[in-house]
């Protein structure tokens, strides 16, 4: 007997990744596209209400801003459902405190990308930065995206930047360096560099570069299409129905913190 579709609802749906959820939802037979919802106030296109969309769903997939991700969480919290996957970045402490709140009442996972190829580069760099010794290798890490981006470093970027502060073993806030300008002085052994770039189209590019006195080791992942944060959202979606309240990411979906 076949199994029932699981019910998604896409939040942000007049939004790029929200049409292209949508689509990729449509496009799936273990889905059911159950509403979509935007802004209060958004009318036109099948739109619902938040409220009607939550009743109708077992998964909201979310890819809007942290503030209303933030506030979504606590809303879905309190009614106890549906399960989240969030795709938003950005976030403030205050933000992803409210998020883990919510998590205590509902099954969520939140990732900086849902790229399966670039949750392979994150593996990778956080054990090539448990090999390389900070006092030798200085880590660099490179992001670009289009022009309509609203934060940077991207979440990405800064999910690479955990990758090698966790290999390391130091807390990433306490090695950071963001920004660069002016007379900076020589770089501080274990230092972990972030360059941004923003223009244009571009789906997304991150790289991670090692570098020692005379040899430079750098991994890297480009995005061509926001199709493939659509398949790992999806994937998610799958995994969450009948999960315990509690916050995930890609690497529990993936299954390689088993």
């Amino acid at each position: 007997m076949a199994q029932p579709s699981i019910r998604i609802a896409i939040a942000g749906a007049l939004g790029r990744m929200g049409r292209q959820m949508a689509e990729a939802v449509l496009a799936d037979p273990r889905l059911a596209l159950a509403a979509r919802f935007h802004r209060p106030g958004s009318v036109g296109d099948r739109l619902v209400s938040r409220d009607e969309a939550l009743a109708a769903a077992d998964v909201v997939i979310d890819f809007t801003t942290p503030a209303a991700s933030a506030d979504l969480a606590r809303v879905c919290a309190n009614r106890g459902g549906p399960a989240l996957v969030i795709g938003s970045t950005g976030f403030d402490a205050a933000e992803l405190a409210d998020i883990a709140d919510a998590a205590k009442a509902v099954p969520i996972v939140r990732s900086g990308s849902f790229s399966l190829g670039l949750n392979m580069l994150v593996g990778l760099v956080e054990r090539a930065a448990g090999a390389l010794a900070p006092e030798d290798w200085d880590a660099e890490i490179f992001e670009a995206h289009h022009r309509h981006k609203i934060d940077a470093p991207s979440g990405t970027a800064l999910m690479l930047g955990q990758a090698v502060a966790g290999g390391r073993g130091v807390e990433l806030d306490a090695v950071a360096r963001r920004v660069r300008d002016g007379v900076t002085g020589a770089r501080p052994a274990g230092e972990i560099g972030f360059a941004v770039v923003r223009g244009g189209s571009i789906v997304g590019e991150h790289s991670v570069s090692f570098c020692a006195e005379g040899e430079l080791v750098t991994v890297s992942h480009a995005a061509g299409d926001r199709i493939m944060f659509a398949r790992g959202a999806i994937a998610a979606a799958l995994w969450l129905p009948g999960r315990k309240p509690g916050e995930y990411d890609m690497h529990d979906v993936l299954g390689f913190n088993r």
